[in-house]
């Protein structure tokens, strides 16, 4: 049976047309949803706004994660959020400090793990600034502080607590702290590692979360095939990097092309103002770390994230005061 050639082509048209409608419906109906997305989700109570977060108490203004350091910040600058890390000692006492293994920090080759709180070794006096090429911050105030020490000084301040290991000892004193001290709804943790975060949750799901890193890939795959809008997100603050801010950690001659190609990629896909206004309508913060000159404020504030975490709040005060203006 032959079929007559007018009528295979007026149903290939008919099929066209209603692919091409419908393709045409989704992408009119995709880009509508994305813009408002609480016609599909319920908007997120923020407790707390964060545009001014200091990283590790300002680690380019005094010694990194101690008291002297988030007196100076919280008190002089005027921070929205202090960010710090967390471990645990040998007599399961919740500390402050970046580092699992205190060699860079003290000099001294141990594992806070290993000691009594009261064994563990001072701060050297002057450190390196992590996201600062070739800078160094001193200070007087040497001592690895206690996380209640933080609670009890500030404790209208808002907590940006990342635990930096995974261990359920940590997570729950760590919790356990954030009850005692009512800071839940100025609390938020978590990780890189998805393990972490979900541990978090499960131990207190009444503090606020961080991305992991596996959840962030998941949310920019979702939003670039379009999926995103339908999808529920828990997490209620979008901290990410600037992957610009590599190239000027490290020595143009040090980098192969293809080193420099994938950054400038990663940038691309990840810096998108489409996105940060979705999140922030759908009213998930977004801090973008650690940026620490004035171009890279302005450009975090222009795409649209709502905080920046620096090692000089000091510099980041001065420039939302003029950019505000």
């Amino acid at each position: 049976m032959k079929c007559d050639p007018h009528t295979v082509v007026e149903m290939s048209s008919t099929a066209a047309f209603y692919l091409l409608s419908t393709q045409g419906g989704y992408l009119v109906t995709s880009f509508f949803l994305l813009k408002y997305p609480t016609l599909l989700h319920q908007r997120k109570k923020q407790r707390f706004l964060s545009k001014h977060i200091f990283h590790r108490g300002g680690a380019g203004e005094n010694l990194e994660n101690t008291m002297a350091a988030f007196q100076q910040n919280a008190v002089t600058v005027g921070t929205d959020m202090l960010e710090l890390d967390c471990h645990i000692t040998k007599d399961e006492q919740v500390v402050v400090s970046h580092d699992e293994n205190l060699k860079r920090s003290t000099g001294v080759n141990v594992n806070i793990s290993d000691l009594k709180y009261c064994e563990l070794p001072p701060y050297l006096g002057k450190l390196d600034v992590t996201f600062q090429r070739a800078c160094q911050c001193e200070g007087k105030d040497n001592r690895i502080p206690l996380l209640k020490e933080v609670f009890e000084a500030f404790p209208n301040t808002p907590i940006d607590i990342d635990i930096k290991v995974n261990n359920s000892v940590l997570i729950k004193k760590v919790s356990e702290l954030v009850k005692q001290y009512k800071q839940e709804h100025i609390t938020v943790w978590g990780n890189a590692s998805y393990e972490i975060v979900e541990k978090c949750y499960k131990e207190n799901s009444d503090i606020p979360i961080l991305f992991s890193v596996q959840r962030v890939l998941l949310i920019l795959g979702l939003f670039f095939i379009g999926l995103l809008l339908f999808v529920p997100i828990r997490e209620q603050f979008f901290e990410i990097s600037m992957p610009s801010i590599i190239l000027k950690l490290k020595e143009p001659c040090t980098m192969s092309r293809s080193q420099k190609f994938l950054i400038w990629l990663s940038d691309i896909l990840l810096m998108r103002k489409a996105l940060f206004d979705h999140l922030t309508a759908r009213g998930i913060q977004v801090c973008i770390w650690v940026l620490n000159e004035e171009q890279e404020y302005k450009r975090a504030f222009d795409l649209g994230a709502t905080g920046v975490m620096t090692d000089y709040p000091t510099k980041l005060k001065d420039f939302l005061q003029n950019f505000s203006a």
